[in-house]
């Protein structure tokens, strides 16, 4: 059966990040001129709005923890109505504490999940050249 969900597109400014996730890598782009992790990624930092922007690669062993979540109990978009109840959570990364990256948490029960709760982010094949990074509890 084909993915029935909507893949996220690549585009000129989030392109480096997508082809690191296919490579079940984390890639943030950064700034060059004051240092600050933009993601998501752009044209230039929010912070002091250079354009001068690199990606930093940390790797597929990419730990944080739940800085905030909410239960969803009916799908959305098509597609999702077989994950109901679905996490969906604000994770707040280990190395770099400033960056959160919103995924889903995956067999976590919704009772089971809580703020500050340790989690590893995994990464979900969606098509053959495509992956969604996600997060499991530790």
């Amino acid at each position: 059966m084909s993915y029935q969900k909507p893949i996220p597109l690549k585009n000129h400014d989030n392109h480096p990040y997508w082809d690191a996730a296919d490579r079940h890598e984390l890639s943030l782009q950064k700034c060059e001129s004051c240092g600050e992790y933009a993601h998501p990624p752009g044209p230039s930092c929010a912070r002091c709005g250079s354009s001068e922007l690199s990606w930093e690669n940390l790797g597929s062993d990419i730990k944080g923890t739940v800085y905030s979540y909410i239960v969803s109990y009916r799908p959305f978009l098509p597609g999702f109505q077989d994950d109901i109840p679905q996490i969906i959570a604000i994770i707040e990364l280990e190395k770099v504490p400033e960056v959160k990256i919103i995924g889903n948490i995956l067999e976590c029960k919704p009772e089971e999940v809580n703020i500050g709760m340790p989690v590893q982010m995994v990464w979900v094949d969606i098509t053959e050249d495509r992956a969604l990074p996600q997060w499991k509890t530790v």
